[in-house]
């Protein structure tokens, strides 16, 4: 698979409303969209997106006619990146992640385990979810701290990644999870990974998109999701997904910039649910939301 790095330089407020469209116009397909400062002064910032399965010249053709006249002129340079799995190198020498008991690290760090700590191991892998992110260790924390609260009998990870949330909850609880993805690279992955860490009994992993797929219906309703996505989407499914909740279940929602909580607690507020809880992480948002009781 080709991987095309598209980057767009401009004056920094250019720059990130540059990004802002980028991440409008793509993530929402799996694109990853970044921006950076890239020069000494500050002054100048860089947009850059990956795309794939495309030449060089369809890239930058692409980005400009999304972009349009909002590309403020500033130049587009597309690269073909050489053949690797960019996320394994990325993640190379990370330290491992402590987020409440949980220790999410690589074969490389097991002696670093903890005594009493519950040690997750997860290799660089083409599926989201290592606990570096903040979304991802602002979920761990929340599901340790509810899952030493209460018992709850039904629990789904959407959006589930490599699966380290799916994983948590299981070792945890010992109850039986739901993990599903809409790319079959992560549900194969989180299946990997749940029998690697002794989970792959109270795992069950399936490949859908949305919440209407009948394993919902199968596995459900829940009294626990975890949905660490992006907030469009989630958006989008919020009806859904609450018809697929018990009247007093809990929710945990992440992937989430800070900027995009208000619609969040707007659009699930109109399915019952309250704020319980918010973190802030590295400005990355996770919200506990909670129906028919008090805050868990």
């Amino acid at each position: 698979m080709s991987t095309i790095r598209v980057r767009i330089t401009a004056l920094e407020i250019e720059a990130k409303r540059i990004y802002e469209l980028l991440v409008r116009d793509f993530e929402d397909d799996g694109n990853p969209v970044t921006v950076f400062e890239s020069s000494a002064d500050g002054r100048e910032w860089t947009a850059e997106i990956l795309l794939f399965d495309m030449s060089e010249a369809e890239a930058a053709a692409l980005v400009r006619d999304r972009l349009g006249a909002d590309a403020f002129a500033a130049p587009v340079e597309a690269v073909l990146l050489e053949d690797i799995n960019w996320v394994e190198k990325s993640l190379e020498g990370l330290s491992p992640v402590s987020a409440g008991r949980f220790f999410v690290h690589g074969n490389h760090d097991r002696t670093k385990r903890p005594v009493n700590g519950i040690p997750i191991e997860i290799e660089a892998a083409l599926a989201f979810g290592t606990g570096h992110h903040g979304t991802t260790a602002g979920c761990l924390i929340e599901i340790d701290r509810l899952l030493s609260r209460r018992r709850y009998k039904r629990m789904l990870d959407l959006g589930t990644g490599t699966g380290v949330l799916a994983i948590a909850m299981a070792l945890l609880s010992r109850q039986p999870v739901l993990a599903t993805d809409i790319d079959p690279v992560a549900t194969r992955t989180a299946e990997a990974n749940a029998r690697h860490n002794l989970a792959g009994s109270l795992l069950r992993t399936a490949t859908a998109a949305g919440v209407d797929h009948r394993i919902f219906a199968e596995e459900g309703p829940f009294d626990l999701v975890v949905a660490n996505i992006l907030a469009r989407p989630l958006m989008r499914m919020a009806a859904g997904l609450a018809r697929r909740m018990t009247p007093a279940a809990t929710l945990i929602l992440s992937g989430l910039r800070v900027e995009d909580g208000p619609r969040i607690l707007f659009a699930y507020g109109a399915q019952g649910f309250h704020l319980a809880r918010r973190q802030n992480r590295d400005g990355w948002l996770t919200l506990t939301l909670v129906r028919g009781r008090r805050e868990p």
